[in-house]
């Protein structure tokens, strides 16, 4: 990269020569590289920040987790919209998609950017690296596990000094700054990962960690649990920041500050109060909504039935909304959508300032639930799911069967990316996904085009 910088400088020098000679004694511009980058503390940290905006990307793992499973439709415009997302949709899709492939490309530049600071750890030292390090091996764990999720066992680059649990030692208990990655953050995934795996052992005894630190605790408003006033409640373990104050464009979803899905699954053309308009992506289905008791507070909080609310406000005649091509289905994603009072700068549908919550405590003390309810534990897992059937407003009820602890976590966590793949792990994906293919769609294919550019040395998945 530098000779290559060189060379071109020089060979604009000679052509400028006669003009102007003072151009050769210019600084070459650009010529910062990965030989002479990491020199000061500043340096880490700017590569630090290149790998958390990698996270960016959540709005797709969102998507393809409810999309795929019996909890959303595509929607949008049309079938030809985002059409990856409705070959999701109708488990048809293979290894052309761009949709998978964007999943594929973020998650490993995030690896990437992750691996480069660790890469030149021993450059120098000075105060705060060790964390700086932990955070980036936090990140990477967390990139590879979302690969490992959608694609199996992808190509690991890996050495004895990176891992997740290394991360949790060093990591602190509280952030320093909103987003950045914790201790609680750590053990959590470490859990979910351990849950994955089928080693309940081993992730009822982490997660109890995180519970008997006594650092997070339930958000009482459920209502508001994922509002940008309600940011970094207890709740929170570790959550990925986006804001409404810079743009950007269709081109480069990736390269925007503001959440997509927010504004993507918000209402089609609507014109009335509370809510702003959207394109009606990733649309909950009747039976989702079916699902949950009339009393339970989740209910309308998770799903907005929209002509429901038009019906009871005191201007109905005077609201309107338009209908998509890709589908409809009378319901909206109520935790993720376009909000007045949380609309940023135009285009406003690719600035949105809410946050993702990747790690809340509603979901650790499910996993733990569901982790003790195997390991023979079933008045531990009764305790923590009723922690959370309490805040939902609805009866406490014995866990004797594993079924509940399942359906309570697609009542607390729908609309937030988990359905499809705790579907896979659990064995339950063929039973409640139509069109799934067992032996085939537990995982998504790899883009034929990343197989195509290793020379075909890379095997695809079963069934593709």
């Amino acid at each position: 990269m530098k000779k290559l910088i060189y060379i071109t400088l020089a060979f604009a020098a000679i052509v400028t020569l006669p003009a102007c000679e003072k151009f050769l004694s210019v600084d070459p511009p650009y010529a910062q590289d990965a030989e002479n980058f990491f020199q000061t503390p500043e340096d880490y940290e700017r590569a630090l920040v290149g790998a958390y905006d990698l996270l960016q990307s959540s709005f797709l793992s969102l998507w393809i987790g409810e999309i795929a499973s019996d909890n959303a439709i595509a929607g949008g415009e049309s079938v030809n919209d985002s059409k990856g997302l409705h070959d999701l949709d109708n488990m048809t899709h293979g290894g052309v998609n761009a949709e998978l492939r964007s999943v594929f490309r973020w998650n490993y530049t995030g690896i990437t950017r992750a691996n480069y600071i660790l890469e030149h750890q021993d450059n120098i030292d000075f105060p705060g690296k060790a964390h700086i390090l932990a955070e980036a091996k936090f990140l990477r764990a967390y990139y590879y596990f979302e690969l490992v999720k959608f694609f199996g066992d992808v190509p690991l680059i890996i050495d004895k000094r990176i891992g997740i649990i290394a991360a949790a030692a060093v990591l602190n208990p509280v952030a320093a700054q909103k987003g950045r990655a914790t201790r609680g953050a750590a053990k959590s995934l470490l859990g979910k990962v351990y849950l994955y795996q089928n080693k309940f052992t081993e992730a009822a005894a982490i997660l109890e960690e995180v519970i008997a630190s006594g650092q997070y605790s339930l958000y009482q408003d459920y209502s508001t649990l994922f509002s940008v006033a309600a940011e970094g409640n207890p709740e929170t373990i570790f959550d990925i920041e986006y804001t409404g104050l810079e743009g950007g464009s269709y081109g480069c979803l990736i390269c925007l500050e503001g959440n997509a899905a927010v504004g993507f699954q918000g209402i089609r053309q609507y014109n009335g109060p509370v809510y702003g308009d959207g394109n009606s992506y990733n649309l909950p289905t009747p039976e989702l909504y079916a699902a949950f008791s009339p009393i339970d507070v989740r209910r309308a909080a998770t799903v907005l039935d929209i002509d429901a609310f038009i019906a009871a406000q005191p201007n109905a005649a005077s609201i309107t909304y338009a209908i998509g091509a890709g589908g409809h289905t009378g319901y909206y994603n109520n935790k993720y959508i376009k909000r007045q009072g949380e609309i940023g700068l135009p285009d406003n549908d690719l600035t949105s300032p809410v946050n993702y919550r990747v790690l809340r405590y509603a979901d650790v003390l499910l996993m733990a639930a569901e982790a003790n309810y195997q390991i023979g534990n079933a008045s531990r897992a009764t305790q923590l799911v009723n922690q959370i059937r309490q805040r939902a407003g609805i009866p406490g009820a014995s866990v004797n069967n594993i079924e509940k602890v399942y359906l309570e976590r697609r009542l607390e966590l729908s609309g937030e990316g988990h359905r499809f793949f705790d579907l896979v792990r659990t064995g339950q994906a063929a039973q409640y996904i139509p069109g799934f293919v067992t032996g085939k769609h537990e995982l998504f294919p790899i883009p034929q085009v990343e197989i195509d550019l290793a020379g075909g040395n890379w095997t695809q998945n079963p069934g593709y």
